[in-house]
């Protein structure tokens, strides 16, 4: 297989400074100097970019990249999209204050309306939100806090494969073991269910057994009065694990779910930070099963690649005093801008329908490569948010036909695909899983593009791992 030549047309790209002619070398290694040890994509992408447009981004030698990874997830419409720029421009230009806390603007209350549209109905007609800090990671706390201030209660329900922040509740109700075992109080009060995980089924059947399985066993521990689940204030979900390989649940088992919270006065929080706003094929993941949820955590790509985070929720709920939760910049003036334009050329544009078809054709076609590329042990996902998870293609399988995964393996792809120009990142329980994760905004080439380099950058590391261990 061979890698096609790069299909990104020259683009007109804004004027750089002349800091932009700095070698990368000495950026880097000033980086590796200042910055901290706990930094993480300058570990893995050994590049300067100094310009970018849609999903080109190019480094200070001037060579270009597809960029797979989207700033996480955050770049619905790809790097400077005009629809975003424009909003910029013109709320820059029209002297709107760029910060003012929590108090009320046109641009605020234009982003309201704007994603207030998006929401499904029956969720719109009684919804509140709450402006967060920019992270992510705050609107998850902001989750948490809401659900224990309204219920009284402390404890949490949360998923194997989960990662929901890095701050002190979200880190709780993470599933990562690394990132918690040396953090103090990581895991307190936090109940740990299992996730249908159908390649790496924790019951050792995999498909819609161990998606039943999972289901019965949540139900079971909850109403055991001796399972030492005391009634929680809440539980945290997915609908598809990031970073947690791209692993979508069932919409059998989110409305399981959705059944058994119900029931048992239990608000459900979705986390729809990296799913959100057209990732999945859907605008909002929670679509897929038709569930309703009572709280949705959402940041990324609401503030059109600009920071902003914000939660969704039942106003039944609404019980906090002033000031419950708060932060400097929940006000980010250009975000809300942005946001709103980009949320609703989402919508006109029909980008959450185009991630589906995209994302299928893309999916399908990986999964084709397997009988050819036995390192690909499992591939998965839903639109645009997939999964290739690499395995020893020689050692022998599980119950669920499954190989174990291959981290070093996967590290060598990462780098291959970069040296082909391509941008991915890696992730899942074994770190062992090439994310994919393009705007939705990528053209039909494109996408054959990351295929091709994709599948070139497998079969070269892995025919040059068979060579190793024949030496």
């Amino acid at each position: 297989m061979t890698v096609p030549p790069s299909i990104v047309p020259p683009v007109a790209l804004p004027a750089q400074a002349t800091a932009a002619t700095t070698t990368a070398d000495g950026i880097l290694r000033r980086q590796r100097a200042r910055e901290s040890s706990a930094r993480t994509y300058a570990r893995s992408f050994p590049i300067v970019p100094v310009r970018a447009s849609g999903m080109t981004v190019e480094g200070t030698d001037g060579r270009r990249y597809l960029d797979c990874l989207s700033g996480a997830g955050t770049l619905a419409l790809g790097h400077n999209h005009p629809v975003t720029l424009e909003a910029v421009r013109r709320t820059m230009d029209s002297g709107a204050p760029l910060h003012v806390l929590d108090l009320a603007t046109p641009e605020k209350d234009d982003f309201t309306d704007a994603l207030f549209a998006t929401l499904p109905g029956g969720f719109a007609d009684r919804a509140r939100v709450h402006f967060c800090g920019p992270a992510g990671t705050d609107a998850v706390e902001a989750a948490l806090k809401l659900t224990q201030t309204a219920t009284g209660r402390s404890g949490l329900l949360a998923f194997t494969g989960a990662y929901h922040g890095m701050t002190a509740g979200a880190l709780g109700v993470t599933g990562s073991v690394a990132v918690k075992e040396r953090v103090a109080g990581g895991g307190a009060e936090v109940t740990r269910l299992p996730y249908p995980y159908a390649y790496r089924c924790p019951f050792g059947v995999g498909g819609d057994r161990g998606a039943g399985l999972a289901a019965t066993y949540t139900e079971r521990l909850l109403d055991d009065p001796a399972g030492g689940v005391v009634p929680p204030a809440a539980m945290i979900v997915e609908v598809v694990q990031g970073e947690g390989g791209a692993v979508p649940a069932p919409d059998d088992w989110l409305r399981t779910m959705r059944r058994l919270t119900s029931e048992r006065g239990v608000p459900l929080i979705v986390d729809e930070v990296q799913t959100g706003v057209g990732r999945t094929g859907a605008f909002w993941a929670v679509e897929h099963s038709g569930i309703t949820p009572d709280v949705l955590v959402l940041s990324k790509a609401i503030g059109g690649g600009l920071p902003m985070a914000v939660i969704v929720y039942d106003e039944k709920y609404d019980g906090w005093l002033p000031g419950a939760h708060t932060g400097t910049f929940r006000g980010n003036t250009l975000a809300m801008a942005a946001g709103a334009a980009t949320l609703r050329f989402v919508s006109a544009e029909g980008l959450s329908e185009r991630a589906a078809v995209v994302g299928a054709r893309m999916t399908a076609r990986l999964d084709s490569l397997r009988a050819d590329l036995p390192a690909i042990g499992d591939v998965r996902g839903r639109g645009l948010m997939i999964g290739v998870e690499l395995v020893d293609p020689e050692a022998p399988s599980d119950a669920c036909g499954a190989r174990p995964a291959d981290a070093e393996l996967a590290v060598r792809v990462r780098a291959a695909c970069l040296d082909r120009g391509l941008i991915v990142e890696l992730g899942g329980r074994f770190d062992a899983t090439v994310r994919l994760l393009p705007p939705l905004t990528i053209t039909d080439e494109q996408a054959e593009a990351v295929v091709d380099r994709l599948a070139d950058a497998i079969a070269t590391v892995s025919k040059d791992a068979a060579q190793g261990r024949q030496a």
